[in-house]
């Protein structure tokens, strides 16, 4: 990892995958009028998804949620540099990746402070090919074995100290080889103890159940079973 400060912005980014114009990376208006643009998906903004000479990769500008961001949309109080969510996320993902679990590779973080204020980018390798678990299971049902596989990954990202803060089928993806992946860490933590982690996995159950109701998913109640066996299974 790398940082490039320039003017009000700290940079932080991968040299062997971020080759472009560095300060000019995190800006979507730089991969148009490259043509560079391959895609994009709605959520509380617009994640871009651009070609890069390296790989495919996502670009996303931190937005808030909730009440909060009705009147406050995309700037946070600065405490410090490190504290920031784009670097947070980076150096947890980079840690991650260190420790073998499959998350996206983190490629850059940009923070532009504002006195006060700030606003934050993220810039992480896309993976191509995948879906996430609610497409997923709107087409057909996972087997046994899957979400066993599913369990095991929790289990995994938990044995390194990771709670997701977002734990919810939407940010599980399966590619098109079949592994599973975990995105989207923002507001993610190293926590230690044990306590935090029947709440993390009760999060994801949670998140199963409201899909299911919604939209009616190829789940069921005893496939969350399946997901705690393959979760105990690396006791």
């Amino acid at each position: 990892m790398e940082l490039l400060v320039e003017g009000n912005a700290h940079i932080w980014f991968d040299p062997a995958f971020l080759k472009e114009d560095i300060a000019q990376s995190f800006s979507p208006s730089f991969w148009q009028e490259k043509n560079a643009v391959i895609g994009s998906a709605q959520g509380r903004g617009t994640t871009w998804f651009v070609r890069t000479s390296t790989c495919s990769a996502a670009l996303r500008h931190y937005c808030r949620g909730g009440l909060i961001g009705k009147w406050i949309k995309e700037t946070y109080f600065y405490t410090g540099w490190k504290r920031t969510r784009s670097h947070q996320e980076f150096v947890l993902l980079a840690y991650l990746r260190e420790k073998g679990l499959p998350v996206p590779r983190p490629i850059g973080a940009r923070v532009v402070r504002n006195i006060f204020l700030y606003q934050a980018d993220l810039l992480v390798e896309k993976i191509d090919g995948a879906s996430d678990l609610l497409e997923v299971l709107r087409s057909g049902p996972l087997t046994m074995r899957q979400y066993q596989h599913i369990g095991k990954l929790i289990r995994k990202l938990h044995d390194v100290g990771v709670c997701h803060s977002d734990l919810n089928i939407h940010n599980i993806m399966l590619d098109d080889k079949g592994a599973f992946w975990l995105i989207d860490f923002d507001k993610s933590s190293l926590r230690a103890g044990k306590s935090w982690k029947s709440a993390n996995l009760e999060r994801l159950h949670r998140s199963f159940r409201k899909e299911k109701k919604r939209c009616d998913i190829f789940w069921r109640e005893m496939d969350w079973h399946s997901i705690l066996r393959g979760y105990v299974s690396l006791s």
